[in-house]
């Protein structure tokens, strides 16, 4: 009997437990393998406590509720791992103690679910005799290799559903109602939700924003009659000139870099030079919370199945993916050489120029 491990990594988004779920009956139902789920991300291989098993029982009921039953980390990094080291924080490769641990506890093969970070770390892990399967996962739509990821579809009725709620309010009041969503880098979830929820200007990252042309605008629209205006900002958008709004740098939080606050900078930069009431507000984990939709429960679900599929295979390093409607598979490396960005002169962007969105350039 075969013995296999999984875990998630990274933030978490809708579509999880689909992936979860069908690991564990891929796995059980028809291969009689053994299953254990590594609990908090990478940081469950530190300790094997953090190490259980999973059964048909322990899968029953999940796949419409959010998250993850196993927790998650965006950390927990065993090849630069902070330790205090005399009062001062120090990043050490741990790597070691966790390949031990994978083989004492007998794991034959590890499922990964995560985005860019967390697959490299699941790369790196390949490359020192672990066999690994990645499994796509990130609302932010930026991993090469795969038509979309699971998680994405929620994340994006979730900024949806906002803009048509702020509609309403921004028509009230006259005002100019900007709206922050995630998507770290790549503008996905900004353009397509802008886009479908009828936002007036949208900034993504891929195309640095000149305020003077979001203000003339803005302008336009009000002497066309229009005397509000709907703004969706990426937390990754940045003016032309002008370096990214961040919360805390990567050396900081001996992490990623934490984006946010684009839209409190755009709203002062329309304040002085509009005589307009300006509000934000920033749509942060809603779009990484919820039930996770239809699409994103099947994708996961064949997601889940795939990887079982390249286990029994012997196909490790490969990372299951979307292309067209079939569910195909790529190496790890392939995908995590560079991200899926938004191309500034591709179908999409011309879409929202063609309807008179205003990507600030």
């Amino acid at each position: 009997m075969k013995k296999i491990g999984i875990l998630t990594g990274g933030g978490d988004c809708p579509g999880l437990n689909a992936v979860i779920r069908g690991v564990v009956k891929g796995a059980i139902i028809n291969r009689g393998w053994q299953v254990v789920g590594i609990e908090d991300g990478f940081d469950g291989l530190l300790d094997q406590k953090k190490v259980r098993s999973l059964t048909l029982e322990d899968v029953r009921g999940i796949l419409p509720r959010g998250g993850t039953i196993l927790g998650t980390s965006n950390r927990g990094n065993p090849f630069s791992y902070p330790v205090e080291k005399n009062g001062r924080v120090e990043l050490v490769d741990i790597s070691d103690r966790v390949v031990a641990n994978i083989k004492q506890m007998g794991i034959e093969a590890l499922v990964v679910i995560g985005g860019d970070g967390s697959l490299k770390i699941a790369l790196e892990l390949q490359e020192k005799g672990i066999p690994i399967v990645g499994v796509p996962k990130t609302i932010d739509n930026d991993l090469m290799e795969t038509d979309v990821t699971f998680g994405y579809n929620t994340a994006l009725e979730t900024a949806t559903d906002a803009l048509d709620k702020l509609h309403s309010t921004a028509e009230s009041h006259h005002r100019v109602m900007i709206m922050e969503v995630m998507g770290r880098y790549a503008g996905w979830i900004a353009l397509e939700s802008g886009i479908a929820g009828g936002a007036d200007v949208i900034l993504i990252p891929e195309i640095p924003f000149d305020m003077k042309r979001i203000c003339e605008g803005v302008v336009a629209r009000r002497s066309r009659g229009s005397r509000f205006s709907i703004i969706v900002a990426a937390e990754g958008a940045f003016s032309a000139g002008g370096a990214r709004v961040v919360k805390n740098k990567a050396e900081e939080t001996h992490s990623l870099e934490r984006l946010g606050g684009i839209g409190e900078f755009v709203a002062r930069e329309i304040t002085s030079c509009l005589d307009m009431d300006v509000r934000v507000m920033v749509l942060g984990h809603l779009q990484r919370g919820g039930s996770p939709s239809t699409f994103d429960r099947c994708l996961g679900s064949r997601f889940g199945i795939k990887a079982i599929e390249l286990i029994e295979q012997g196909e490790y390093g490969k990372m299951v993916c979307l292309k067209g409607r079939e569910i195909k598979s790529v190496p790890i490396a392939q995908a995590v050489k560079k991200m899926k960005l938004v191309d500034p002169g591709g179908e999409m962007v011309r879409t929202a120029e063609e309807l008179g969105i205003n990507l600030g350039r």
